[in-house]
């Protein structure tokens, strides 16, 4: 009995500390920059629909299919290499944190130029009152009226 007790926790022991098989790469990989590329712009077309909804048009087009056309991918490919990536948890999150930065980056950059088209507008005087009965007054002498 107790040389089965050892044998199993040995067994145990083993099997615990075997290494993992990794997923095989697929024939077809996509490299690892055009991935990132692939959910950065996937990502920007999912929020993009939400912001159009209204224009019938553009809920016609499905985003992964456009990707697909975009980097001559098909789904099998992209599936494929997203289950090879994702079995590297490290290396997945290190690309989704790519895609992370580049989104905040274009957001940031959005929001200053947003800021800085709102103090144009700002800048702009509203015409006074007395400014405009002036021009109305030159405008009707120069008429004739």
């Amino acid at each position: 009995m107790k040389k089965g007790i050892l044998f199993f926790a040995l067994l145990v022991s083993f099997v615990g500390c075997r290494k993992e098989e990794t997923v095989k790469a697929p024939k077809k990989l996509i490299d690892k920059a055009v991935m990132v590329n692939v959910f950065y712009d996937l990502a920007l077309l999912e929020a993009s629909k939400y912001q159009m909804m209204s224009k019938t048009e553009y809920q016609k087009i499905s985003p992964k299919e456009f990707i697909f056309k975009k980097y001559k991918i098909d789904s099998a490919q992209f599936s494929q290499s997203n289950i090879y990536y994702a079995s590297s948890i490290e290396e997945y999150k290190a690309m989704f944190e790519q895609v992370q930065k580049r989104l905040q980056t274009n957001s940031d950059k959005m929001d200053t130029i947003i800021k800085q088209k709102q103090k144009k507008l700002k800048k702009v005087t509203p015409v006074s009152p007395e400014s405009r009965a002036e021009v109305t007054k030159q405008m009707n002498n120069l008429l004739g009226s």
